[in-house]
């Protein structure tokens, strides 16, 4: 019965070559971007979830209110982290860590040296007892026991140790930062599934204070508080969480800054599971320091949303034209009824096609997915792949893919045409009904709202990113670039050395020192008190470092007063914003006062124009610039910044001058010039991306809707032809019976648009918000998307219906 069932189908199959062409085309793209979309968001959810007790693990964050906005930081201070280790309720037990990274690593046995090592944490033997390595060699319980001792990943043992046995590193010595001797006492397997935790370096707590001065078990300052400064715990069980978040709301406000700047800002402290880490939290921030890549629950959201509606399109095709089909699939049906098929065997037969047709649609898929997850490349970590496609657990996600959608896709044609009766069919007395006539409408109506959604969705997100990135910043952005220091090495003699060189290269305008460019994701900012009418405004203000050509460098105009005196003196440039947030309604009034800072009374000399400090995204905050006084212990001038003029054939050559310059001071230093335009540029990736997939997605949704609407238009003309005949012999032009053709389905595409406008409209401006500066949604760009896709399908109507309202009524009626 079913080699019979799936005979009958295959036949059917090749007798409709177009109309199965046209529905395994659609599917294809359907389950092509479902298959796609689902290995990314596999992918992200994929993190992590190998951890023994995952779901009893959690992280401590910080968040920040205040007047200025609110804010978070993945670290917490240090207090915080002793207190949980000296136990709290509903604790099992804690394990803080904190990133860190080596200026120099040296194995002196065989004399190799590594420099600016990352992915380095300091922590204790509780992190191990947290997160389950496979050891090779050394105890979990005791490796960090002690000062100045080292754990190593497998790889990095090996980076260290090329040419001697995992077993054979145990108790060797490695030499950090040209001083600390540390031991290895351990080796562990590198996590093989996906993970945050890319730590390759475990060094143990005990040994802080020699690395940077800080000791966790001295440190009171609850009010510092670092990125780096991680506290991980394990709960006892799920009726913990609400007592531990008791104490922690308790410790906020028993710790909270006195200072008098402080007395209106909110500090909590908030429980993050190991689930949740990887989607950044609440700000989208990176899980930890050498994180790579965050992802987004609202892009993944979005992802799933845009391949259930390739694949609603697909199947709405489908329905479509089987549907159509019915009459001409009906002698077939009364015959089989009238030999004894039962309403299920018919079913089951329509089933059957459906299914044959969705699995050639998935064999095709697979073959189209690599090409599909290509065009995203540039936007996706380097690691995403299709790989889980053809594990047991993908290949039973594309089985339960191929039977949703032939059900979905099947079912109601299948149920159509069971409801035939023989007798009526074989005497030719069947009729399709308005029912049918109104869903073929319904679904054509609601395959171009998608598609017209996407089409406004795409022009406007991508007149929005031409907006900020092409909008002056208020900087000079073209042909200006910067190289920082290495962090590492402090001598005062070669940095005034590779200075002066630099200065002295033809064809540069300007070269000034700084430390972050003045548009950057870098911010660093402070509390600076101003007083007025006797009443102190506190202000938090950030701050940028550079000398007196900084504002030069990067075309910054001052506005009313001068620059400071030289790059030592204690003044301030600051902008128009910061004088405005103080209440002077003249910014230039601003000009002339004072600004206390600590204990120090600090003069404004000068006013500087807005300019943007980050994307779009964000508006204009209290800015000041100031000079190389801020710090005794080191230079707050890290970086050179130089404008490499207005020649650009020159530029090329100028960058290799810098280059040699720099191997002449530091050769055993790596440089990199890096280029404002392309850091700004990079603020925007992620609408970037979002134009990208918009792009594809609209294409892709065009086609399907477009070949669903040639086959019904195929299917009309041909149950016309006859009709199209009489009205020639009658006199009827060709512009006529186009017109009569063609309508409708143009009034259909026309209701679409009246539908999809606001709906597009909705979801652009909820977008849209979160930008500071924004385009406007003007009109014509819906206007014009929707005479866009009117003329395309007037296109794919017309290719079709000029060829039937051409052929020759001899030919149309011959048999009538």
């Amino acid at each position: 019965m079913f080699f019979n069932h799936f005979k009958i189908a295959w036949r059917s199959i090749l007798k409709n070559k177009l109309f199965s062409f046209i529905n395994v085309i659609g599917l294809s793209i359907g389950i092509c971007a479902a298959m796609v979309i689902g290995c990314i968001v596999y992918y992200d959810f994929s993190f992590d979830n190998f951890h023994p007790d995952k779901d009893r693990i959690y992280r401590v964050t910080t968040e920040y209110k205040s007047k200025e906005g609110e804010f978070s930081n993945r670290g917490v201070s240090v207090p915080l982290m002793r207190t949980f280790q000296e136990g709290m309720a509903g604790v099992e037990f804690a394990a803080p860590f904190f990133n860190t990274s080596f200026a120099k690593v040296e194995n002196k046995e065989v004399g190799l040296k590594f420099k600016n090592v990352d992915n380095a944490i300091l922590a204790d033997d509780a992190y191990f007892q947290l997160f389950q390595y496979e050891w090779l060699v050394g105890d979990s319980r005791t490796a960090l026991s002690e000062p100045a001792q080292v754990v190593l990943s497998q790889k990095k043992a090996e980076q260290y140790f090329p040419h001697i046995k995992t077993t054979d590193v145990l108790g060797r010595t490695l030499l950090y930062n040209d001083s600390i001797a540390v031991k290895v006492t351990g080796v562990v397997v590198d996590f093989k599934e996906n993970t945050d935790l890319n730590f390759n370096e475990f060094v143990s707590l005990a040994s802080s204070k020699m690395f940077n001065g800080r000791d966790i078990a001295t440190d009171d300052s609850w009010n510092g508080t670092s990125s780096g400064d991680q506290l991980f715990f394990k709960i006892k069980d799920a009726s913990s969480i609400p007592i531990i978040q008791a104490r922690l709301n308790t410790l906020a406000k028993e710790h909270k800054n006195t200072a008098p700047w402080a007395a209106d800002n909110e500090r909590l402290f908030v429980l993050q599971p190991l689930s949740e880490i990887h989607f950044g939290g609440k700000n989208g921030d990176y899980p930890f320091n050498n994180s790579e890549h965050v992802a987004s629950i609202t892009v993944l959201k979005s992802l799933a949303f845009v391949a259930l509606f390739l694949l609603l399109l697909g199947c709405a095709n489908f329905i479509n034209l089987n549907s159509a089909q019915a009459l001409t699939r009906a002698k077939d049906i009364g015959i089989r009824k009238t030999l004894g098929s039962s309403k299920k065997q018919v079913v089951r037969q329509f089933l059957g096609e459906t299914l044959i047709l969705t699995a050639i649609a998935a064999i095709l898929s697979l073959f189209l997915a690599p090409l599909l997850l290509q065009q995203f490349a540039d936007f996706l970590p380097s690691n995403i792949s299709l790989s889980v496609l053809y594990s047991l657990k993908g290949i039973s996600g594309i089985l339960l893919l191929i039977i949703g959608v032939s059900l979905l896709s099947g079912f109601y044609p299948a149920f159509v045409m069971s409801k035939f009766k023989p007798a009526q069919v074989l005497k030719g007395q069947f009729t399709k009904g308005d029912k049918g006539v109104r869903l073929r409408k319904t679904l054509t109506v609601f395959q171009f709202v998608v598609a017209q959604v996407f089409v406004i969705a795409t022009v406007l997100v991508a007149k929005q990113l031409h907006y900020v990135m092409n909008k002056d910043m208020g900087i000079k952005t073209e042909a200006v670039a910067y190289v920082y220091l290495p962090w590492n090495d402090n001598s005062e003699s070669k940095k005034e050395r590779l200075f002066t060189k630099i200065k002295e290269l033809d064809g540069l305008s300007h070269v000034s020192w700084g430390n972050n460019p003045p548009a950057s994701n870098n911010v660093s900012s402070t509390m600076l008190t101003y007083f007025k009418d006797g009443v102190e405004v506190h202000q938090e203000t950030e701050m940028l470092w550079g000398d007196v050509n900084f504002l030069k460098t990067y075309n910054i105009p001052l506005l009313a007063g001068r620059d400071r005196l030289n790059d030592s003196i204690k003044e301030y440039v600051v902008n128009e914003t910061f004088a405005k947030a103080l209440g002077f309604q003249n910014p230039s009034e601003v000009v002339g006062t004072f600004i206390k800072r600590d204990t120090l009374q600090i003069p404004i000399v000068g006013l500087m124009r807005d300019f943007n400090q980050r994307s779009l995204r964000s508006g204009i905050n209290p800015l000041a610039l100031t000079g190389d006084w801020g710090n005794r212990n080191y230079s707050s001038f890290q970086s050179i910044h130089f404008d490499l003029g207005g020649n650009a054939e020159h530029w090329s050559n100028t960058i290799k001058t810098i280059e040699n310059a720099w191997a002449t001071v530091y050769p055993d230093e790596e440089v990199e010039v890096q280029f404002m335009d392309e850091l700004v540029e990079g603020f925007y990736r992620t609408e970037q991306s979002t134009v990208q997939l918009l792009k594809w997605a609209t294409g892709l949704a065009i086609l399907i809707s477009c070949l669903g609407l040639l086959g019904l238009v195929i299917y009309t003309t041909e149950r016309r032809v006859k009709e199209i005949g009489v009205r020639k012999v009658l006199g009827a032009s060709l512009g006529q019976l186009n017109f009569i053709l063609c309508k409708e389905f143009l009034i259909l595409v026309g209701v679409a648009f009246l539908i999809s406008a606001p709906i597009s409209w909705y979801l652009i401006q909820n977008w849209i918000k979160d930008f500071a500066y924004k385009t406007s949604l003007s009109w014509w760009v819906f206007l014009a998307s929707g005479l866009g896709m009117l003329l395309v399908a007037l296109l794919v109507i017309t290719a079709r219906t000029y060829r039937t309202a051409n052929i020759n009524p001899v030919e149309s009626l011959r048999n009538e």
